[in-house]
């Protein structure tokens, strides 16, 4: 399969580029700097490029089976919030135009259910500090993507923590409700993230929906 990773070099971006490649499909990796690519292979190519140009993002995904984005501005730059608003409907824009028929998007846990009509982002349990960026990812999901009837669309939010961990391949996945365990933990490893995420793409499973994930 030829896929198209955008944000391949980030913490969720490098667990599934590893999960791609290990399971022998053909990876494009479009990031910001090529430096923090550690993996090689013959089925990877890295493009150093900006993804803020819908014209660019459409050349880069022609002739693609899917587009997986876990375009991420940076949880350091001050300026998140503002770029997730101007670079993901750009990204969404290329993508469209190239012509891929699906399109998988890394989402966020913020716009997850907590409690009947509460959201994770308006349940004051997240950090001041976080919730412009996730106000902004959530913003881009309720109120562009999820009007897209263009593209065959995925926004996949993992559990409320995604930590480096182990590949189980054994979790559980939901739509719009944030899974808890037993103890009310709601937790993923980034790699088992990266095993459903592959997943989706070989066995496409949801279509122009969010779905979530935990343990």
């Amino acid at each position: 399969m030829k896929i198209v990773l955008i944000g391949a070099s980030g913490f969720v971006g490098s667990a599934i580029l590893k999960e791609a490649l290990d399971r022998g499909h053909k990876v494009k990796a479009v990031v910001r700097n090529p430096e923090k690519i550690k993996l090689q292979g013959t089925n990877l190519k890295v493009e150093k490029t900006d993804v803020s140009l819908p014209e660019i993002v459409t050349g880069l995904c022609k002739g693609a089976y899917v587009v997986i984005s876990a375009y991420n501005p940076g949880w350091t730059n001050p300026a998140i919030a503002e770029l997730t608003l101007k670079v993901y409907p750009a990204i969404l824009e290329g993508v469209k135009k190239s012509r891929v028929k699906r399109f998988l998007v890394t989402g966020g846990a913020g716009t997850l259910f907590v409690s009947p009509g509460v959201r994770s982002m308006d349940s004051g349990t997240v950090s001041e500090a976080y919730l412009p960026a996730i106000r902004a990812l959530g913003k881009f999901y309720l109120e562009i993507l999820s009007s897209e009837k263009d593209i065959d669309w995925v926004f996949f939010s993992p559990a409320r923590s995604i930590v480096p961990g182990t590949r189980t391949g054994k979790f559980r996945l939901g739509k719009d409700d944030m899974i808890f365990d037993a103890e009310g933990n709601s937790s993923i490893s980034v790699e088992d993230y990266a095993v459903a995420m592959i997943d989706e793409a070989e066995n496409p499973a949801h279509h122009r929906e969010r779905f979530t994930i935990g343990y």
